[in-house]
């Protein structure tokens, strides 16, 4: 199934909020409606974000048209939508990507944006297969009857458009019988491992363990873990990699382990006007996400939270980044 598509006229998509335990549509006609989702992660993931950017121009176009808005009006409007998230790179990628067809008519507009879908589908199946065969060269002095992998958060369909980047480069290994085990973090605070990679890794048939985000370092550290794999949201200039809040200590302990910690994303994740890890925004969600659980507050009435989002891992522990059209390695000093 996709993630996110169009229909008719509207789009599409999976609202990953109520995943694993409801598999729920939603339909949105309205460009605020989608900026809206995005906040609040019905749809996530930069390849994903990526489709709902492209979309989202088209969304609006047709919303323009319906409601007499002017230039400023739309233009406004692709603003908002381009800053729904800050940090994922793919978002505004998308939306520049299908505007500049706007002078072009509709017709121009629906075409790049449903190519973007398209691409995203075919760009990450070549990841897949370029990021298992590196895996298997890194890993080729691994015992066993095969890999434990280890990753962080969700980069399977989920994220993308219908195929994943670090989770496709699993789905590879898994269907050459080369997997033993996938340690999939739970991913705190809004638990997008256990709920949405354990789903993904559960359709897939492979053997995986949940685990909270604390215990990856030490499974590392304790010989489990062959290989972690894990997506992005920003890979600046330098090879500095943006990715969920918890990937910097899982990068740490690769390196102080020896085994290989490997980035698996589109090259329209990576961001040449961000020199470094240190100019791309973090961003920062409510501290409610932290202090409840299920509607239940765990803490106590008084106290309050940092929510960052996402954390950025120096280039020099980044083994390697794999991308749709290459290797790059930037712990030997290659950038991207």
């Amino acid at each position: 199934m996709r993630t996110i598509d169009w229909s008719g006229d509207a789009v599409v998509m999976l609202d990953q909020t109520v995943l694993p335990h409801e598999v729920r549509s939603l339909t949105l006609t309205d460009v605020d409606a989608l900026a809206d989702a995005i906040r609040r992660l019905a749809v996530r993931g930069a390849p994903a974000l990526g489709a709902a950017g492209a979309l989202g121009v088209l969304l609006a176009m047709r919303q323009a048209e319906a409601e007499g808005w002017d230039e400023a009006a739309l233009a406004a409007a692709l603003d908002r939508l381009r800053r729904a998230r800050p940090t994922a790179v793919n978002l505004a990628w998308g939306v520049d990507r299908v505007a500049a067809r706007l002078p072009e008519g509709e017709a121009a507009v629906r075409a790049e944006a449903l190519a973007v879908l398209d691409e995203d589908v075919a760009v990450n199946r070549a990841m897949g297969e370029r990021g298992a065969d590196l895996v298997e060269t890194l890993c080729s002095g691994a015992g066993g009857s095969g890999l434990r992998l280890h990753t962080h958060c969700n980069a399977g369909g989920l994220a993308a458009v219908e195929v994943g980047t670090a989770l496709e480069v699993v789905r590879a290994l898994h269907a050459r019988g080369h997997v033993e085990r996938v340690y999939a973090d739970e991913t705190r605070p809004l638990l997008q491992g256990s709920r949405l990679t354990a789903w993904e890794l559960e359709r897939m048939g492979a053997d995986y363990r949940v685990v909270v985000d604390g215990a990856g370092p030490s499974l590392i550290a304790r010989g489990l873990v062959d290989a972690v794999l894990v997506g992005s949201d920003r890979i600046a200039a330098s090879g500095d990699v943006a990715n969920k809040i918890g990937t910097y200590p899982l990068a740490l302990a690769a390196a102080r382990s020896g085994i290989p910690f490997v980035v698996v994303a589109p090259e329209s994740t990576i961001d040449p006007a961000t020199p470094d890890g240190a100019a791309i925004a973090i961003e920062d969600r409510d501290g409610e996400e932290v202090l409840t659980w299920n509607g239940h507050r765990v803490a106590p009435a008084g106290a309050e939270a940092v929510n960052p989002a996402f954390d950025v891992t120096p280039a020099d522990l980044v083994t390697a980044i794999v991308t749709e059209r290459r290797v790059v390695r930037p712990a030997t000093g290659e950038r991207p």
